[in-house]
């Protein structure tokens, strides 16, 4: 499953407006519906998810396997060292599938997420992308599945990193049934984190915002149901190698 079709129906210049004037914008139903719930499927069926947490200043990923070996004394200190984390600064646990940035790499693999990648970062869509957030330079996006079950968050940060050319970051919300209070909400910050607004997690839709908003995602509580899927990454000025 490497091809993906935009709907046609969305109407880039009007994106481009709500896009100008707020800073991001919501597409409901980017590609066709049967290839939204294939993709879908396949990352609820594949088992080489990495754990992504912070310790100390270190991103750690830590495979299934790993975690199936820890003792009940090893979780808990992990859990411990997360929620002290969490406290004071950045701080992060989810799932993640990470995808090639470079072009070679995603045409030789047959994995959907890397097709996924490569039809953002190319033709038509690269060129929706361009209009809807006024950045003609935008080169690629890179790409990464992500999946947060019960426990797992994401706290406050911008995605302003120098020498990313970061344009705009996306969620590409792959998430079927969910309900507000289960969490997993893509919150954005504002009056210093006292107050904000939020998207709850959807399915087949994209989030856009400009890089440089404050935002968070907030804790899969333990009433979920089902884990929040999706695809994310940043639309990048500098093309990969």
């Amino acid at each position: 499953m490497s091809s993906f079709e935009l709907d046609p129906r969305h109407d880039a210049d009007e994106l481009a407006a709500r896009f100008a004037r707020d800073g991001r914008v919501t597409i409901d139903g980017l590609i066709q519906p049967d290839q939204a719930l294939a993709l879908h499927r396949q990352l609820r069926a594949r088992d080489d998810w990495r754990q992504v947490i912070i310790i100390g200043e270190k991103l750690v990923e830590l495979d299934r396997a790993t975690r199936a070996g820890l003792t009940r004394e090893q979780q808990d200190a992990l859990d411990q060292a997360v929620y002290a984390g969490a406290r004071t600064g950045f701080q992060a646990r989810y799932e993640a599938i990470r995808v090639p940035d470079a072009e070679r790499d995603r045409a030789a693999s047959d994995d959907p997420l890397a097709g996924l990648a490569a039809w953002l970062s190319a033709g038509n869509t690269r060129d929706f992308l361009r209009t809807v957030t006024g950045e003609p330079d935008i080169a690629f996006a890179d790409a990464q599945g992500t999946a947060y079950s019960p426990g797992d968050f994401l706290t406050g940060h911008d995605d302003a990193v120098e020498g990313k050319h970061r344009v705009a970051a996306y969620v590409f919300g792959l998430t079927p049934t969910w309900r507000i209070e289960w969490g997993g909400l893509l919150m954005f910050h504002e009056a210093e984190g006292t107050r904000g607004t939020f998207i709850a997690p959807g399915f087949n839709q994209l989030n856009l915002f400009r890089v440089g908003q404050q935002h968070s995602v907030s804790e899969v509580t333990r009433a979920a149901a089902y884990r929040r899927y999706s695809v994310t990454g940043w639309l990048r000025r500098s093309a990969a190698g």
